[in-house]
């Protein structure tokens, strides 16, 4: 039996599990539970669905053995992070909208549209240097727009 079915039961075990230590372990375990129950078995003939069904919930079982622990603190940082996120991305929105067009289009063609210099050159009718030096000013007047007030103190100083 154990001839006749380990190499298949070994396969199944490393598609799920991807590791070839937990695989081998997953099969072991298989055969022992399996040699344990064998009295159980009715039809020799589907011996290898049995495995099968065994090494599955063997595998189910690892999962069951690790607990993660989680505390409301975590949660809470979770939340925070989450917050931020989207306060920022609100804050680079209006920033944007607040950049003058010449230099907004360049940026958002470049960023969004993932064109390069000499494409959106052509789309708006300016020389690639010019494109150039709007992308360059768009991304400084974002950067004074996004840093923290008390930062901009600092700098003016």
């Amino acid at each position: 039996m154990v001839h006749a079915h380990s190499a298949d039961l070994y396969r199944f075990a490393y598609w799920l599990c991807r590791d070839r230590n937990v695989a081998e372990d997953l099969v072991q375990e298989t055969f022992t539970r399996a040699w344990a129950n064998w009295k159980d078995v009715r039809d020799e003939k589907a011996a290898k669905g049995w495995l099968l069904t065994i090494l599955h919930n063997e595998h189910a079982r690892l999962f069951e053995k690790t607990r993660v622990e989680i505390s409301d603190d975590d949660l809470d940082d979770l939340a925070v992070a989450a917050k931020t996120d989207v306060l920022g991305e609100l804050e680079m929105r209006d920033a944007l909208w607040k950049l003058p067009e010449g230099f907004r289009e360049p940026l958002l063609l470049q960023v969004l549209g993932g064109y390069s210099c000499g494409e959106i050159a052509a789309m708006v009718n300016l020389s690639e240097i010019n494109v150039m030096q709007r992308l360059t000013r768009a991304r400084q007047a974002l950067r004074r727009m996004m840093e923290p007030e008390s930062q901009r103190r600092v700098n003016k100083s």
